[in-house]
């Protein structure tokens, strides 16, 4: 009889789910704009499907044309939430957030325009700003909403953190929660906040043995240049965006700032009386060159470009280096160096000056992740008394490490309880520990 139940449930529950499937797919045929095919359905829900979404280049003037966006969606039941997860590059393959477990949702998860597989056949970079993104995201709100009739959130890591609260900004009713994971607010082409916390982070003993590697590899270029040459060919990087000895000196300085936002501890920091080779597999360990090969700038140029245009970004402070940078110069910015095709953009702080003065007084319910060691931390979109909002700044957390589930159970509570109150939802740690 228990194997007869048993076999029972698993038989309505198979029926149950190809009925979902059906529906969903009867649903989705009749939306405009939308393509679909099946994809592997992950745990725990009832099937999934890569989108692609007919978006205007210009959603000013839909006459210049358009382009395919893609995105997954994860179906649960249309009685449940909706997660949207806006993704701040590419969007290789259907990842299941922790929100989305969290609160049993259903998930849709978006490439950003103009990144992976989501460009026109002609690319006019003037139509990658944050307006014309959060309108991209606003289409698909407007079509899914007609199938997902309940509670939204939206919610994203890093520079797709950064595009949920712009996406908030332009659009403040689409979703009712916005979760972004350590997402900076950058006010400035070369937001100098960042200078003040690689100054100020760790101990002063730390802070030297930071520096010290930087200006030994710099010192003893004439070792390391081969050894590195040799690493390179192995990996097949190629440099001809920024030459060899560029994208060395561009690593170093990029050290430190990769150190704490990786989470890095300093007893790992190879002494001086150290190998050659033991400070550059080190340095390697902690930001790799092939994130200044042609590859890796190819495939965030559009990256480069916002950063240069819109979001803002940061260069590197060098006076302690004097005349060991042979390539770059005393200055270097990134956002301003690496643009595709190294074109020259101009920066416009309007939109983030804007959004940064609405969060402070009217950005309600959102909840903000950091991670306290983490670099981009130091542009963190600042608490405010004025709002109904959280902020978790969680210690000794770097880029990877600030996500809930390893948030105190404290700090779990809180949480839940402003996604209760907001979402008038009945959440519980019990049931939904990660």
């Amino acid at each position: 009889m228990r194997l007869f139940n048993c076999t029972l449930m698993i038989f309505v529950f198979v029926q149950f789910a190809l009925t979902q499937q059906e529906d969903i797919e009867k649903e989705l045929f009749l939306l405009p704009d939308v393509m679909f095919k099946a994809v592997e359905t992950p745990p725990g829900f009832l099937a999934a499907y890569e989108l692609r979404i007919r978006q205007p280049i210009d959603h000013a003037n839909p006459k210049k044309g358009f382009f395919f966006q893609k995105a997954y969606l994860s179906h649960k039941g249309f009685d449940k939430p909706m997660v949207f997860v806006t993704e701040g590059y590419d969007c290789g393959r259907n990842i299941t957030y922790e929100l989305t477990r969290l609160l049993d949702a259903n998930q849709v998860e978006v490439e950003h325009r103009f990144f992976g597989e989501s460009y026109p056949d002609s690319l006019d970079y003037k139509y990658l700003t944050l307006k014309q993104s959060s309108a991209d995201l606003h289409h698909i709100h407007d079509l899914l909403r007609q199938l997902y009739r309940g509670k939204w959130l939206s919610t994203g890591i890093s520079k797709g953190g950064q595009t949920s609260i712009y996406y908030r900004y332009f659009y403040p009713a689409d979703v009712d929660v916005t979760v972004p994971y350590v997402a900076p607010l950058n006010l400035e082409r070369e937001d100098k906040r960042i200078y003040t916390f690689l100054d100020t982070i760790g101990t002063d003993e730390c802070q030297v043995k930071i520096k010290a590697l930087q200006i030994r590899l710099l010192k003893e270029r004439d070792s390391v240049l081969p050894l590195l040459k040799l690493y390179c060919k192995g990996a097949r990087l190629q440099f001809t965006y920024l030459n060899f000895e560029e994208a060395f000196e561009y690593t170093v300085l990029e050290y430190p700032f990769s150190f704490w936002q990786w989470g890095f501890n300093c007893d790992i920091i190879p002494a001086d009386t150290s190998s050659v080779e033991n400070a550059l597999l080190h340095l390697l360990d902690v930001v790799n060159i092939s994130f200044f090969s042609d590859l890796e700038i190819k495939a965030y140029a559009s990256h480069y470009y916002q950063a240069a245009a819109e979001m803002g970004y940061y260069g590197y402070e060098t006076d302690d280096f004097g005349n060991l940078l042979k390539a770059l110069p005393l200055k270097p910015n990134p956002s301003a160096a690496l643009t595709p095709y190294k074109m020259h953009v101009e920066f416009d702080s309007t939109i983030t000056l804007a959004t940064y003065k609405w969060l402070q007084t009217k950005g309600d319910r959102f909840i903000y992740i950091y991670g306290g060691s983490d670099t981009w931390s130091a542009t963190a979109v600042p608490p405010s008394a004025n709002v109904d909002a959280l902020w978790f700044f969680l210690p000794g957390r770097g880029h990877g490490g600030a996500r809930i589930r390893n948030m105190s159970p404290d700090e779990k509570e809180k949480m839940i309880a402003a996604l209760n109150r907001w979402l008038k939802l009945d959440i519980t740690l019990e049931k939904k520990s990660e």
